[in-house]
């Protein structure tokens, strides 16, 4: 095909006559020049040459006094298939230019992906990618991932995001449907609440990495001492805290994320999936929140405080103080994420605590909260494809492999938690799917960054006792159900 085109380009630089020619800038030479992506020629500049060709041809019939309704056509179609090539030319230029792609990560992340980045671009050497440093907050990444959408004409071509902001960019149409670009057989590998996570109104927005899940740490040689088995329900956990507190074991008992934030939110749907509640159901709307379930969830969080299992100010904490109180053997129980693992395994505790699920209700079921990261498109990039390119090269096992062997992640996806490399370098992987499996979600709503700062307030203001239980959840409830739609006058767990 390339031959016939500069074949075509040569027989009408012959036939033009050569005349006013800008030396070595024939047809052919331009054809050249644009494929191989040279900016110096813009899309108007093969028109010249048309117009060029074009004159000359006239030039030539003029002198030989020979013009005929046969070569008025020749020059027309010389001309328009002229004008075809040299789009084609112009389109295929374009498409081999070096393009950026861009998302925002908090700052400590986005040096860890710096290594991933240079490898992609080694093997896609026309796509840059370049990981955008964000403060090192979740909630403020997502105000300016939301600000850049507001404004318009988003910088972003990728959407590095957490499980719980996926409904509400996907209702807000930033995000592009992935479902068309995948098979079910990519999703396969992946744990089942983790795609789910990632889905709004049956289709997927976000394509998993890493997860993170709420679990209970607790120290081995403490239970050691007393002969205490780990607690399986929230009463054992009780008990056996208060034990270890009486024996001057432990200072105390139960730490956990009690601060008015995201992190409370997370604590409460693991305790409330322990007795059996829900928040928020996706599928009818129907909030359980003022439900039995739900005011003995938050009767329980104020029963670690008032029995002194765990420490007034717990109410302030977040991760790195509860973190802190147990690595420095100062409690015997910790809820908190996977990053303290190898956090913990780094200090003086090293080879004394483990992990389990949290604690539950006698014959139900455990919760742990589902947290975890991964990328979507943005719906305005203009880099769509390529942006895909980065999304499946991190979709590769290898990559996850390496990306969780230097990072300390957890995977997303299932056979990496038995993978013989990552259980050398972390042990407890294994473990931890057992933990994974019982994940749960927190509502995967539109609306889930409104129910859960309505949620919030008034779950501060049980654990704190500046209201009763039953009084703080029914405003939950109520606030809740107007914002979904208008309040409902029958409370919807007695439906």
């Amino acid at each position: 095909m390339r031959q016939h085109v500069e074949n075509f380009c040569d027989s009408c630089w012959i036939l033009g006559g050569q005349v006013n020619q800008p030396q070595n800038q024939s047809p052919k030479f331009m054809f050249e020049t644009l494929a191989s992506g040279n900016r110096f020629w813009s899309i108007s500049q093969p028109v010249t040459i048309v117009n060029m060709v074009i004159a000359n041809l006239l030039i030539l019939s003029a002198a030989t006094r020979r013009i005929t309704l046969k070569l008025i056509r020749q020059i027309a179609l010389a001309a328009t298939t002229l004008l075809l090539i040299f789009a084609a030319a112009h389109f295929i230029a374009q498409g081999q230019q070096p393009v950026t792609i861009k998302f925002l990560v908090q700052a400590g992340e986005a040096n860890r992906f710096a290594v991933f980045a240079e490898d992609f671009h080694r093997k896609h050497p026309n796509i840059n990618v370049e990981a955008v440093k964000g403060p090192n907050n979740t909630n403020l990444v997502e105000d300016l991932y939301t600000s850049a959408f507001l404004l318009g004409d988003s910088p972003y071509d990728l959407v590095y995001m957490d499980i719980v902001w996926v409904q509400k960019f996907a209702a807000a149409g930033w995000l592009e449907n992935l479902s068309p670009r995948l098979k079910p057989v990519e999703l396969s590998p992946y744990l089942d609440a983790v795609i789910r996570g990632g889905e709004y109104q049956g289709n997927l927005y976000r394509m998993p990495l890493r997860t993170d899940v709420g679990m209970l740490y607790y120290r081995t040689d403490f239970l050691k001492e007393t002969g205490a088995n780990p607690p399986e329900t929230f009463q054992d956990l009780i008990q056996v805290a208060q034990e270890l507190q009486q024996n001057n074991i432990a200072r105390w008992g139960y730490v956990w994320q009690g601060k008015q934030y995201e992190g409370l939110a997370a604590v409460f749907t693991e305790v409330l999936q322990g007795y059996g509640g829900y928040w928020i159901d996706p599928e009818t709307r129907a909030v359980g929140l003022d439900a039995p379930e739900a005011i003995t969830a938050v009767e329980f969080l104020r029963e670690t405080i008032t029995s002194g299992v765990s420490p007034e100010d717990v109410t302030t904490y977040a991760e790195e103080e509860a973190r802190l109180l147990f690595q420095n053997g100062e409690t015997a129980f910790l809820r908190n994420w996977p990053y303290v693992f190898p956090l913990a395994n780094q200090s003086d505790i090293q080879g004394k605590f483990a992990i389990k699920p949290m604690v539950h209700a006698l014959g139900l079921d455990s919760g742990a909260c589902l947290g975890g990261w991964g990328f979507g498109i943005s719906a305005s990039s203009s880099h769509k494809d390529a942006a895909w390119k980065f999304i499946q090269y991190f979709n590769q096992p290898s990559i996850q492999r390496q990306y969780f062997l230097e990072t300390g992640y957890v995977p997303a996806r299932r056979s990496l938690f038995t993978d013989p490399q990552l259980v050398q370098q972390y042990p407890h992987y294994p473990q931890l799917l057992e933990v994974v499996e019982q994940a749960v979600l927190r509502p995967p709503i539109a609306q889930y960054a409104q129910a859960s700062d309505i949620l919030q307030r008034y779950l501060s203001g049980a654990v704190t006792g500046a209201k009763s239980p039953r009084v703080a959840m029914a405003a939950a409830a109520q606030e809740t159900r107007a914002l979904l739609g208008g309040e409902l006058r029958q409370r919807d767990w007695e439906r």
